[in-house]
């Protein structure tokens, strides 16, 4: 049996069986994390009816995630920021220790953000032209969403370091070499 939430969604579900295929629907943005779309996707695995036995996390269009959505940075005190903050870090906690495991299938930009949305996922499977970036540190911003935290158990500080600092660009070769994808 399958059930879909129409395409007009931020996040759409698909469940055939005992597999929710989840998709970041915003493919005219490189799927770029917005809050309505942070909060759709915790909404979606809060929810997840008992039958789903494994999630697969997805993008739609080119891109599996551009990270967020620089569009809605506006000027904010720092308890704002924290509290936004936040809102990823609760999104975030709920993939990783929900009662699913969740594969990514990761294509183009896992870029930023959507980078620490993959570290979330228990098993990354990158295409072929998947490739890895955190641009942050070129835009003056940090790591959020606990992505400081969680990339760096996936490969190690030095590595997230650098690629924070100089805005490397890792391929889905490398990304899998270093622990970024289990499989290509």
């Amino acid at each position: 049996m399958s059930q879909k939430v129409s395409d007009d969604q931020l996040v759409t579900l698909e469940i055939d069986e005992a597999v929710a295929t989840i998709t970041l629907n915003r493919p005219h943005k490189r799927n770029a994390l917005s809050l309505g779309l942070i909060d759709q996707l915790q909404s979606i695995f809060a929810s997840l009816p008992a039958s789903v036995k494994v999630a697969i996390l997805t993008g739609a269009g080119d891109h599996f995630c551009a990270g967020l959505d620089l569009s809605e940075l506006t000027e904010s005190t720092s308890a704002e920021g924290i509290q936004a903050s936040m809102v990823w870090y609760e999104a975030f906690r709920r993939i990783q220790f929900g009662r699913v495991p969740v594969i990514a299938v990761m294509h183009g930009a896992v870029v930023g953000g959507g980078l620490e949305l993959a570290s979330t996922l228990h098993i990354r499977i990158a295409e072929d032209d998947a490739y890895f970036a955190l641009p942050e540190g070129q835009r003056g911003i940090f790591l959020g969403g606990s992505g400081s935290v969680r990339i760096t158990k996936l490969i190690g500080f030095s590595r997230v370091t650098d690629m924070m600092l100089t805005g490397r660009v890792v391929s889905a070769e490398e990304g899998n070499r270093i622990g970024l994808a289990h499989y290509v």
